[in-house]
């Protein structure tokens, strides 16, 4: 992907600002007046990171770090991440969305997304040093991002923690949360897919038309029946497993947390599988801090335009709820 050239943005900062935006991130349809979009290259540990900043012409007291779930950059599948930066800061509010190290056009060794919280806590203080007027910065986090951005407030809790650099966060946005394990999966398999298809009509028309591999489903179905019988029903994630730290993060964080889930996605039913069979889970989901919005036609990334304008909506709603934000 190419680059643009980088300039200081303020007398040898971490923070810089490029000249102009990437080739494949059109600018925005919105009035030029609406917001502003410019691409920042900050330091974590040694390596460059590349992050676009969009900030509304106003000055922005409320500030969301998009972090990415998946192998993926911060553009998002679809632009997801692209329209929903853009929609925010059009909003009130400033917006970074990043590439972790090893990916997009970031420096550095690619890592798993369960040590991603150095590079959360860069991303933080690159949004903090080039918006000085955000005063509470909100995790936005997709599917293993949701996850990351978990274990990253129970990193920068930690004594020792590296990611303690990035401050704390004020508020989280969860969606579609990743807890994926052998036999939760199996579990919402049987659960969501399988018996689901029993009962479609769909399923039947291309059986009796041969389009259905019988066999191969049977084995399928057989493999997940013996993966979710084998596995002890657990009443906590495994010490030191990335589930575990979820649950520290979320236990200790006492802001408002915002969980988005869509109706049409197998990791959102594994999430809820999961969480009901965790006492633990279930009563920290309980919590007044804690709102939850569903959106039954959607799939992981909410894909479709109407689910898409209904989650940016939904995270302006809680925003403005719980902050104030974008307001004067």
């Amino acid at each position: 992907m190419p680059r643009a050239r980088a300039a200081d943005a303020g007398g040898g900062r971490a923070v810089r600002c490029m000249t102009t935006l990437d080739s494949t991130e059109p600018r925005a349809v919105k009035p030029a007046a609406a917001l502003t979009e410019r691409a920042l290259i900050f330091e974590c540990e040694g390596d460059r990171l590349v992050g676009v900043l969009a900030t509304p012409v106003m000055q922005a007291r409320t500030g969301v770090v998009i972090v990415v779930g998946g192998p993926q950059y911060r553009a998002g599948s679809h632009r997801q991440f692209v329209l929903l930066a853009r929609a925010l800061a059009a909003a009130g509010i400033a917006v970074l969305r990043f590439d972790y190290r090893g990916m997009g056009d970031s420096e550095g060794a690619a890592r798993p997304f369960d040590d991603v919280s150095v590079d959360i806590a860069a991303a933080i203080g690159a949004l903090r040093t080039a918006c000085p007027s955000v005063e509470k910065v909100v995790l936005w986090g997709l599917c293993d991002g949701a996850s990351a951005a978990l274990m990253y407030v129970a990193s920068s809790h930690a004594p020792s923690g590296r990611a303690r650099d990035g401050g704390t966060v004020s508020g989280l946005v969860l969606v579609n949360p990743w807890v994926r394990s052998e036999a939760t999966y199996a579990k919402t398999q049987i659960r969501h897919y399988y018996l689901r298809r029993v009962f479609d009509p769909a399923f039947w028309g291309k059986l009796l038309r041969g389009r259905v591999r019988l066999g191969a489903s049977m084995s399928d179905l057989g493999r997940a029946a013996r993966t979710a019988t084998a596995a002890p029903r657990a009443h906590a994630p495994r010490l030191g497993s990335f589930q575990q730290r979820m649950l520290e993060g979320f236990a200790s964080f006492s802001g408002p947390a915002l969980v988005l889930m869509s109706g049409r996605d197998l990791t959102a039913r594994e999430f809820d599988e999961f969480a009901a069979a965790h006492p633990r889970w279930r009563e920290l989901l309980r919590r007044s801090s804690v709102s939850r919005q569903d959106f039954p036609d959607a799939d992981h990334t909410f894909s479709a335009g109407a689910s898409h304008l209904q989650a940016e909506r939904a995270t302006v709603e809680w925003l403005r709820q719980c902050f104030d934000a974008g307001s004067r």
